[in-house]
């Protein structure tokens, strides 16, 4: 190496010592009184000509004032470039001046250094507006944020599915809110690349910049993206940091408002480029640790930018460049225009309303900035806007929805894949728009089936919206403003072990609460058609069915004619932890299955699952037909949903993080005896809130509990017969860590509530 350095530059160095470098070798070579960059690149005309380049724009700036980069050294032929053979391979080099001062990541960050770091990018990227050329122009570079289509093919190589889903809603971000707006961005030669190791520091200023390798004709503000990628990705609060960058960066080159309207995405993308690019090279096997270096902070970065609400971010950096942030109207004024359209019987959540403007996986995202950790809403089971779910839906809404008297392939793919969830007998599926449609066609089948209009239910259960279902619903016709019970309804108590008669939930109590349904059922005047109910009673405060209270009641419903409908439209598809189904804790196998909610994720959907024989008989009735119930697009993403359960291990995670989130909650029942019982299982949980050593029930806390975690961005329900219990049930995404934060500020909240309780 020595005498190459002589031959081809008149160097006679004493030290070479080889750098880290990701696609080509670059050493460090010292001489009596000099340091230099030695660079070599495979012998390719590609690899020249970005090269040459590279030199020309390295020049360029010099000629321009520009002290703080490295110059090209000629060699003693005058050319910047000479080809030289290495190691018996031919190889390009050149060769650099050399740059003092520390790495970005060596140092303290200070405010004054961000200040100094976005003058430096802003006064760089003035005069790389004169600069052009063709080769760079041209050039299609995987690390260039414009091209982040190129690092799709590296998706599957990001082994966690958890992982690859956040990556992926990234990229179909960047499809929504970037790509509609690229034709306005203003682009120049960027450097591309001020990550942590390329830029230098020297007292408390950014004094350099390194390797202009990356340097790409792309959009100006991703200079910035990818500055703020790299200097906040171990910051937990990226946006204050970011906002220096901003500020100062502005000042020397004014930023356009639609740049920073995008600029979230554009951080996110680059982010994504990066793990993409490391775990494929981690995949190939490469063993180069440059390649993994900032990988870990990467991810790191992901998940807190997940956090962040979008609307926040581009307002911060509107404030950061001097502009106003984007102000949405008052939630009183929103309220007013709901209620010009729409009756006030149709109540909304909180003592102050929430307006939202988006979500992502366990997040929800108001108009006003806020982001909140969802612990409520089930019916986005596998995440709010889940990419796959988000995508397959996109692609066949452009391609096919009609309705199932026609043939197509996604109505007999879901059909099939959600009956091999089922035990044999349960072979039949029709499809509807909700759980609210599906009981009633449920009721319909058992009348039909049986002859029998008659149906037991449980006291405070809850079935759906028709007329059929508040019938069948105590929650509903017991209300002081329902319709009261039917004739043909007959009500057995609720097998609640906290609150009823009977509290081992060894099986002794399923058995007496079992005894006591079998008792009314034997003194009806007339036979049952039909018995539904949930294996956790939602309504009646998410109580679960005392042990074994199935095993008793379902031969008896069965040996008199009648068959059992279990509702899994809240319970079902994994959320429960222990089985994907909530009656397999009850070791039953029903006649007939409601599904709903989280069926499709948010999409309506619900569907009855049932025997053949059930089928059969409903077949000899009038045709059934539902519009919409099984159109492509509802069985493509209801579909999608199955594949992610399985593939993220959503079950097993419900389990997981179910069974720490109650031992949190249990634990807090232990200090705080305002808690009365802790319930349910998975992602399925119910907290009792009563008064003080007593049974009574306490709305007025729960209420208060539950409206000030959502002032504290953390969204919870009341249920229960007088609305006294706090009702948890997050998409199945939720976390470890999100369970104890919403346990912490539960935690606070009833601490600061004996703490002026006590005053």
């Amino acid at each position: 190496m020595k005498s190459i350095l002589r031959e081809q530059f008149g160097i006679n160095a004493i030290k070479v010592e080889r750098l880290s470098g990701l696609d080509n070798a670059n050493y460090l070579v010292e001489t009596q009184t000099d340091k230099y960059i030695f660079k070599t690149y495979p012998a390719t005309q590609d690899a020249l000509s970005l090269v040459e380049a590279e030199n020309n724009a390295l020049l360029f700036l010099q000629n321009e004032g520009q002290r703080n980069i490295q110059t090209p050294i000629p060699s003693k032929n005058q050319s910047y470039t000479a080809i030289v053979t290495i190691n018996g391979l031919e190889c390009i080099c050149r060769m650099l001046s050399y740059l003092e001062g520390k790495f970005l990541v060596d140092v303290p960050h200070t405010k004054k250094l961000f200040q100094t770091f976005g003058k430096f990018l802003a006064q760089l990227d003035l005069k790389f507006q004169q600069f052009t050329d063709y080769r760079v122009a041209a050039r299609k570079l995987k690390w260039d944020i414009q091209y982040l289509n190129l690092s799709k093919k590296y998706l599957d190589s990001i082994p966690d599915k958890k992982d690859r889903s956040l990556v992926h809603y990234y990229f179909k971000q960047y499809e929504e809110n970037v790509v509609p707006l690229l034709h306005e961005l203003r682009t120049s030669v960027i450097h591309n690349d001020a990550n942590e190791l390329n830029v230098l520091v020297t007292e408390e200023e950014v004094s350099g910049i390194i390797d202009f390798g990356d340097m790409a004709d792309t959009f100006l503000i991703n200079e910035l993206a990818i500055a703020i990628t790299y200097a906040c990705y171990d910051k937990e609060d990226p946006l204050k940091w970011a906002s220096i960058l901003i500020k100062s960066y502005h000042e020397i080159l004014p930023l356009q408002e639609i740049e920073l309207e995008v600029l979230y995405y554009l951080i996110a993308a680059r982010l994504c480029i990066s793990v993409c690019i490391s775990a494929n090279a981690r995949e190939i096997g490469g063993d180069n640790e440059y390649a993994f270096v900032s990988e870990k902070y990467a991810w790191q970065m992901l998940y807190r930018w997940l956090a962040i609400n979008p609307i926040a971010a581009e307002n911060c950096f509107r404030q950061a460049a001097g502009y106003p942030a984007k102000n949405q109207p008052p939630i009183e004024k929103i309220m007013e225009k709901r209620y010009e359209h729409m009756s006030s019987i149709l109540s909304v959540s909180y003592d102050k309303p929430i307006y939202m403007a988006g979500a992502a996986f366990q997040y929800m995202y108001d108009a006003y900035g806020h982001t909140y950790l969802d612990a409520y809403n089930n019916i986005p089971h596998v995440g709010h806007c889940h990419p796959s779910v988000v995508q397959v839906g996109q692609r066949q809404m452009a391609k096919l929805n009609t309705n199932t008297r026609y043939l197509y392939d996604s109505l007999n793919e879901y059909a099939e894949k959600l009956l091999s969830k089922f035990p044999d007998s349960l072979n039949k599926v029709y499809f509807v728009n909700s759980g609210s449609a599906a009981t009633d066609l449920a009721l319909r089948m058992a009348n039909i089936h049986t002859g029998n209009g008659n149906i037991m239910v449980l006291e405070h259960g809850y079935h759906g919206n028709t007329k059929a279902a508040i019938d069948a619903s105590y929650y509903k016709f017991n209300n002081p403003k329902g319709g009261g019970k039917k004739d043909h309804i007959l009500v057995a108590p609720i097998p609640d072990t906290y609150r009823g008669k009977y509290t081992n939930d060894n099986g002794s109590a399923g058995k007496s609460y079992g005894e006591e349904a079998i008792n009314l059922i034997e003194n009806s005047a007339t036979p049952i058609g039909a018995f539904i109910c949930e294996p956790i009673i939602g309504c009646g405060g998410q109580v679960p069915l005392a042990k074994g209270y199935l095993k008793h009641i379902y031969p008896a419903i069965r040996n008199q004619g009648g068959i059992c409908i279990d509702d899994e439209v809240q319970v079902g598809f994994g959320r429960v932890g222990n089985h994907y189904w909530g009656y397999e804790a009850q070791e039953v196998v029903p006649d007939v299955i409601v599904l709903g909610k989280p069926m499709a994720n948010g999409h309506p959907m619900g569907a009855v699952v049932c025997t053949s024989e059930i089928s059969a008989s409903f077949e000899k009735g009038v045709e059934f037909f539902s519009s919409f119930g099984g159109n492509p697009v509802s069985c493509a993403i209801a579909l999608s949903v199955l594949e992610v359960i399985d593939e993220e291990n959503l079950q097993e995670n419900a389990k997981i993080v179910g069974d720490y989130y109650k031992s949190l909650l249990l634990g807090l029942q232990k200090m705080y005896p305002c808690i009365g019982d802790v319930r349910g299982s998975g992602l399925y949980l119910g907290v009792e809130i009563v008064k003080d050593k007593s049974m009574d029930h306490d709305t007025n806390l729960a209420h208060y509990i539950k409206n000030e975690l959502r002032n504290r961005h953390i969204l919870i329900s009341t249920d229960g017969p007088y609305d006294s219990v706090l009702k948890t049930k997050p998409p199945l995404r939720f976390s470890k860590d999100d369970a104890l934060k919403t346990v912490e500020q539960l935690e606070d909240i009833l601490k600061s509530h004996y703490k002026n309780k006590v005053v």
